[in-house]
């Protein structure tokens, strides 16, 4: 396992991956990435017991499932740093017969790509299905998936919410990015959650809140937490408070970067503000 400081570099180096990506090709979705990276690298680093080798079944592993899947230039260069395939493959990103689309696909067999995830509602029901499955297999390690909270206004989400609670699997963790920013503005102002850890724990959930989502140590506290109440007969989400476009000053918590990709100035800008720290691509 890496040190807090080694996490922090590799969170550098991860949001330069994410800008360097989406301004090659001038698209795809770097303002919640970024806002998402200390969850992900907590998550690949510290978090999970799993194998860079990779077996899709995922037996006798911790898995993953990210259905917010516009979010993929976090999850393709965690993966890569990690370990799943050559780093300088996210050069290809969103290239024509590339493995690393826009959105996760699986026909390309991508190491780390468990399901496909560019419709939005759809991964928790795969997840908690995939961890259904564990227990029913006596598998002992656990399910874990991320969600945007813009994602949540999608109604086959709260389907699942009841699946799980009613069938007592408490071997998921669901993670909710709560940055109340969607492409077309504010989730408030869009369709409003309300009180978010209330409507969750009311399907039976139990929840643990991360009240900075953005501070690698209690992302990793966050989860530990969840990691703790796990096998006590409810499955578990994390409200991860983030900021869309993390890490770069003119991104921060501005819903206008969820899916636009820098120009050169900007680009420029952003690596201006984000410390090199394994080698670029």
């Amino acid at each position: 396992m890496a040190s807090i400081d080694e996490m922090k570099k590799v969170c550098s180096q991860v949001r330069r991956d994410i800008i360097r990506m989406t301004h090659l090709v001038n698209s795809g979705h770097p303002g919640g990435s970024l806002g998402c990276t200390e969850f992900m690298v907590a998550l690949y680093w510290e978090i999970m017991d799993h194998n860079p080798a990779f077996n899709m079944s995922g037996e006798n592993e911790d898995i993953f499932f990210l259905s917010n899947g516009h979010i993929s230039p976090v999850f393709y260069s965690v993966l890569a740093r990690s370990g799943y395939f050559p780093v300088d493959e996210l050069k290809t990103f969103r290239k024509i017969d590339s493995r690393l689309q826009g959105h996760p696909a699986t026909h390309e067999h991508l190491p780390g790509v468990r399901v496909a995830s560019g419709s939005l509602g759809q991964g928790l029901s795969v997840a908690v299905g995939a961890a259904l499955g564990k227990k029913q297999n006596n598998d002992s390690k656990l399910v874990y998936s991320l969600h945007g909270d813009g994602e949540l206004q999608e109604g086959q989400n709260w389907e699942a919410f009841m699946f799980a609670a009613h069938h007592n699997i408490d071997n998921i963790i669901a993670t909710i990015d709560r940055n109340d920013a969607q492409i077309d503005g504010r989730t408030k102002d869009v369709m409003d959650l309300g009180d978010l850890r209330q409507k969750v724990e009311s399907f039976g959930w139990k929840t643990i809140d991360v009240a900075d989502g953005n501070d690698l140590q209690s992302v990793i506290d966050g989860l530990q937490k969840a990691k703790a109440a796990c096998g006590q007969g409810k499955p578990i989400a994390i409200i991860l408070n983030t900021k869309m476009g993390y890490g770069v000053d003119f991104m921060h918590d501005k819903y206008q970067w969820h899916g636009k990709a820098t120009n050169e100035e900007q680009t420029a800008d952003a690596l201006g503000q984000l410390e090199e720290t394994l080698g670029d691509y």
